[in-house]
């Protein structure tokens, strides 16, 4: 009687690889990884080393990852494009998110004001507004927020870091909103619209001073 062979892909066989491979622990917390390159780049958070230094603005990052994320921001590169409105972006989460505004996909729903969301993401940020928790704190000043970007966005006021550059005259800003806003100086975009009389402004906060003429609402004291 002939024995039946089992042949194994290669695919399957890596698997099996990485199943039998002994995983290692963290001494200081117990967190099991994978291997010991994931072990090495997880110990950082304990050590607090930052090994990856970007040579435009000093800002240091724990691995190469986030490192090659943060570039981008300089250089500029967006190689992601939206195939139906053909916008561009930094990263492909970016543009993932993006492309559920074409769909029109909002299956999370807020349990307390009924609001909608395309992800699970944009869903938990909003459900903080009701629950008021602010878990994410500045060791600086000890300010909480209730998300980790808005943190982020706050310990540039410590660290003086400037990540978001004009292409048009270099200058700096600390947050994406300002440069957007500064660069309509060079390229002349007015993108608020009157709708009493089409005049157009490059500034939102121009608009509602401008409205005050037709509304003839006064300015708060």
């Amino acid at each position: 009687m002939e024995e039946t062979q089992h042949h194994v892909k290669p695919r399957e066989a890596d698997s099996l690889k990485r199943k039998n491979k002994k995983r290692v622990s963290c001494t200081q917390c117990g967190k099991s990884l994978a291997d010991k390159d994931s072990l090495r780049n997880h110990m950082r958070i304990h050590t607090g080393e930052k090994p990856f230094t970007c040579s435009q603005c000093g800002t240091s990052f724990r691995n190469s990852g986030n490192f090659n994320k943060h570039m981008l921001i300089h250089t500029g590169e967006k190689t992601h494009k939206c195939d139906q409105c053909s916008k561009t972006f930094l990263r492909s989460m970016g543009l993932k998110r993006h492309l559920k505004v074409h769909a029109e996909e909002k299956p999370y729903s807020c349990s307390v004001c009924a609001n909608c969301f395309s992800d699970q993401g944009s869903l938990r940020r909003h459900e903080k507004i009701h629950s008021g928790v602010r878990e994410y704190m500045c060791f600086e000043c000890e300010k909480t927020f209730r998300t980790a970007e808005k943190l982020k966005t706050h310990e540039r006021i410590h660290t003086g870091e400037k990540p978001y550059i004009c292409s048009y005259c270099n200058k700096s800003f600390s947050r994406s909103g300002h440069l957007k806003r500064h660069e309509r100086i060079h390229t002349g975009e007015k993108p608020y619209m009157c709708s009493h009389c089409d005049k157009k402004f490059s500034q939102s906060v121009q608009l509602k001073i401008h409205q005050r003429i037709h509304t003839g609402e006064k300015p708060e004291a």
